[in-house]
């Protein structure tokens, strides 16, 4: 089985579509064109869009089950790799701030393992701010997995009215069996 990305809509394309927004704040999140006021160009082909945070917290999430994207509960035992990436960037005229928090769950959603960095600042005048992929693979982590739960966003650092905190796009969390 090749590594699919199991994220759905991971940079926009059909706007909001199956994310669940836990953190909707200020004028909430937006889908914006590459690469949009003061942005900067993107690396990967295909992309053309990104998500835009605003002046309150704005965070969103999928929960990804994987016995029902056709994975067995052995091959999930059997501790395959998981990978997930995200991009994120900041505007040139504008600091914000980026997070995310990636799970490996149980059947009754109990976290086995978690991915939570450290809150990112981006901030123009030290930065240039351009996109910026971080990147993590699980592995040894025991048996059981069978959710993976993906969270990202931020917002801007200036309490700005409008779309001036951290873009994020790109995203994908992978098994490998």
């Amino acid at each position: 089985m090749s590594a699919n990305n199991l994220l759905k809509n991971p940079s926009g394309e059909e706007q909001l579509d199956f994310w669940e927004l836990t953190e909707n704040g200020g004028s909430q999140w937006k889908v914006e064109d590459m690469p949009g006021d003061c942005g900067h160009d993107f690396c990967l082909d295909g992309v053309t869009k990104y998500f835009a945070t605003s002046f309150e917290l704005c965070l969103k999430r999928q929960v990804i089950d994987l016995l029902a994207e056709d994975f067995s509960g052995e091959q999930l035992d059997a501790q395959p790799t998981v990978t997930v990436e995200d991009w994120y960037c900041g505007r040139t005229d504008c600091g914000c701030t980026y997070q995310m928090s990636v799970s490996l769950l149980d059947e009754n959603q109990e976290v086995i393992q978690e991915f939570k960095p450290e809150v990112v600042t981006l901030d123009p005048d030290f930065d240039d701010c351009s996109w910026k992929q971080i990147k993590h693979t699980f592995s040894d982590y025991g048996s059981g997995l069978r959710f993976i739960t993906f969270e990202h966003g931020g917002q801007d650092t200036k309490f700005w009215d409008g779309w001036f905190g951290v873009r994020v796009t790109g995203s994908s969390v992978t098994v490998e069996v």
